[in-house]
C-alpha cells in the first residue's frame, strides 16, 4: 500500500497515554490500580512462602497455586511500574523494544495462567474422580513437566507476535498508543502496511488458548460435578465440592473478566475508550489482586498457616 509523507519509519519511542479522557483524574485513578497490585504483590509473595516452607502443602494442588502466584506477581509487575509512570510521573515515553517487550511478557503470562488453571482443572477431576490413582499419577515430575509445558507453551506461541510485528511492520502512522500498556492489538493498529497478518494471527492465538483450555475445563468440571453428585453421603458430596470452589471462583473471574473485555473491544464501537482501557487494565489487575484472597479464605489449609504465621 503507499506510504504517506506523515508515516515514522521504525520509531524507536513510542508514548503511552493512559487513559485518553480521563487525562485530569489519572492520578486517583492510579491510586486503587497501586493498592490493588501491593495487595496481589503481598498477597501472592505469602502464598509462595507458605507453599514453600510447610511440607504438609507440598501437594500438586499447592505447587499449581504456587505457580499461578508467581504468574500473577510477573503479570502485575510486567504493567503496572510503567502504568504508574504515567498516571503519577507523567512519564509517557517508552522505547519501541521495551514496549514489544512488556507486550510478550503480558500475552505470555495471560497464556501461561490459563494453561496453570488447565492444570488444576485436571488436577481436581482426577483427585475427585479417581483418588485411589491420584498420587501415582499427579507426581512431583509430572507436575514440573506440566510447568515446564505451559510456560513453553505460552512464550512460542507469543513470541511470532514479536517477529511479526518487527519484520513486517516498518511505518507507522503515529507512535502515540492511546493506552495504558503496551498491547498486540494497539501496537499494530499504528502501523501503516501489513496488518492483517498481525491481526489474524493475535486471534489464532487468543482463539487456540482460550478455546483448548476452556474445553477442557469445562469437560474436567462437569465430571467432577457428576461424580460428586452420585456420592452417598452428603459429608462427602460436601467436602469433594468444597475443594473446588477457589479454583471455580478464581477460573470464573479470569475468564469472564477476559471475554468481557474482549467482547467490549470487539463489538463495543459505541462505548467511549476509556472504558475499554479501563476494563482492559481492570482485567489485567484483578485476578492476581483477587486470587490470594480467595485460596487463602477457602482453603482451610493455607488459612490456617496464614492464622498461625500472624498469631504465633
Amino acid at each position: 500500500m503507499p506510504i504517506s509523507n506523515t508515516t515514522v519509519f521504525m520509531p524507536s519511542v513510542l508514548t503511552l497515554l493512559g487513559i485518553p479522557g480521563l487525562e485530569s483524574v489519572q492520578c486517583w485513578i492510579g491510586i486503587p490500580f497501586c493498592a490493588m497490585y501491593l495487595i496481589a504483590l503481598v498477597g501472592n509473595s505469602l502464598l509462595l512462602f507458605i507453599i514453600k516452607t510447610e511440607r504438609s502443602l507440598h501437594e500438586p494442588m499447592y505447587i499449581f497455586l504456587g505457580m499461578l502466584g508467581a504468574t500473577d506477581i510477573s503479570l502485575s509487575s510486567s504493567i503496572m511500574p510503567k502504568m504508574l509512570g504515567i498516571f503519577w510521573f507523567h512519564m509517557p515515553e517508552i522505547y519501541f523494544a521495551s514496549c514489544l517487550l512488556q507486550m510478550w511478557f503480558i500475552h505470555t503470562f495471560q497464556c501461561i495462567e490459563s494453561g496453570i488453571l488447565l492444570a488444576m482443572a485436571l488436577d481436581r477431576y482426577v483427585a475427585i474422580c479417581y483418588p485411589l490413582r491420584h498420587a501415582t499419577i499427579f507426581t512431583h515430575h509430572l507436575v514440573t513437566k506440566i510447568g515446564a509445558v505451559v510456560t513453553l507453551r505460552a512464550a512460542v506461541l507469543v513470541a511470532p507476535c514479536l517477529v511479526l510485528i518487527k519484520c513486517r511492520l516498518q511505518f507507522y502512522h503515529t507512535t502515540v498508543i492511546s493506552h495504558s500498556y503496551c498491547e498486540h492489538m494497539a501496537i499494530v493498529k499504528l502501523a501503516a502496511e501489513n496488518v492483517w497478518i498481525n491481526k489474524m494471527y493475535g486471534l489464532f492465538v487468543a482463539f487456540t488458548v482460550a478455546g483448548f483450555d476452556l474445553i477442557f475445563i469445562a469437560l474436567s468440571y462437569i465430571q467432577i460435578f457428576i461424580t460428586v453428585f452420585r456420592l452417598p453421603q452428603k459429608e462427602a458430596r460436601f467436602k469433594a465440592f468444597n475443594t473446588c470452589i477457589p479454583h471455580i471462583c478464581v477460573f470464573l473471574q479470569f475468564y469472564l473478566l477476559a471475554f468481557f473485555s474482549f467482547f467490549t473491544h470487539r463489538f463495543g464501537s459505541h462505548v467511549p475508550p476509556y472504558i475499554h482501557i479501563l476494563f482492559s487494565s481492570i482485567y489485567l489487575l484483578v485476578p492476581p489482586f483477587l486470587n490470594p484472597l480467595v485460596y487463602g479464605l477457602k482453603t482451610k489449609q493455607i488459612c490456617i498457616h496464614v492464622v498461625k504465621m500472624f498469631c504465633s
